[in-house]
């Protein structure tokens, strides 16, 4: 484990190792994850499918979650301070992240053009980052192309669980995060803000030409299969999988069958 600085902001990151004639895996976490949260009943899926792919990996925690360096002031007024957003995240954060901040870490990583497995939140970090920069291929799970009302009651949901004295939300995520409540609000404030029911990445689907995976749990809470649909039809090329008795983490709910339709999606990628 290390830390590498992106304009002043420390970020959490973890290397899995293996060969290196292969373009490596780079993880993007979901909206409440981090590195820690890969590992999770005693499995380190990660670690599982570099194995699988025979491919070395690099794992990450965004800004405020993990042990990265929090988001400062995170509920207050959205503004800037240098090359990095304060205060309350605005409906573009997954832009910046895509377009800004991942570039810079894979430069300094020396992973040019990686394979990025993102999840949730990830997985449209990682097809923003795939619209404009050049990778071997993108596997997007349980990706957000555009707000459903599915995910704003699911989300809304987890507010109301986080902010029960008596629930198990904080204490459980405690575990991962050294700022729980700025892992937790950066993601849930801006998800349940009026100008988020704008966000819309279809039209940036549309210029991603790397081989494309997209995954889906049938019993996803957070979304639905009209995610995939819908960023099928702006990138044709994609490939896309449907998992039976799995909600919105496939590597919790069928870490087998995800790691299968992987290794076979990624065969043929240099």
């Amino acid at each position: 484990m290390k830390r590498i600085d992106i304009a002043g902001i420390g970020l959490e990151v973890a290397h899995v190792p293996g060969p290196t004639d292969k373009t490596p895996l780079v993880f993007l976490h979901e909206g409440l994850g981090s590195v820690a949260m890969w590992q999770q009943r005693g499995q380190h899926w990660p670690t599982e499918l570099c194995a699988a792919t025979q491919r070395a990996g690099w794992i990450f925690s965004r800004r405020g979650y993990g042990q990265s360096d929090p988001v400062a002031d995170v509920r207050g007024e959205p503004r800037w301070s240098g090359e990095w957003h304060i205060g309350r995240h605005e409906p573009d954060y997954m832009h910046h992240e895509a377009w800004q901040v991942l570039p810079q870490l894979l430069e300094k990583l020396g992973t040019a053009q990686p394979v990025l497995i993102g999840h949730s939140d990830g997985a449209t970090i990682a097809l923003l980052h795939a619209s404009r920069e050049p990778v071997a291929a993108c596997v997007a799970i349980a990706p957000h192309a555009f707000v459903e009302d599915v995910s704003l009651h699911a989300i809304a949901r987890a507010k109301t669980e986080y902010e029960n004295p008596s629930g198990t939300l904080r204490q459980r995520l405690g575990r991962y995060h050294a700022d729980v409540d700025n892992a937790f609000w950066q993601w849930n404030d801006v998800w349940l803000s009026p100008a988020f029911r704008a966000f819309d990445i279809r039209a940036q689907c549309q210029t991603i030409t790397a081989p494309l995976l997209l995954v889906q749990g049938l019993e996803d809470e957070y979304g639905t299969l009209a995610q995939l649909r819908e960023i099928a039809q702006a990138a044709p090329h994609a490939q896309r999988v449907e998992l039976p008795q799995c909600g919105h983490s496939p590597h919790r709910d069928q870490p087998a069958a995800l790691t299968t339709a992987i290794v076979d999606f990624l065969a043929d990628v240099a």
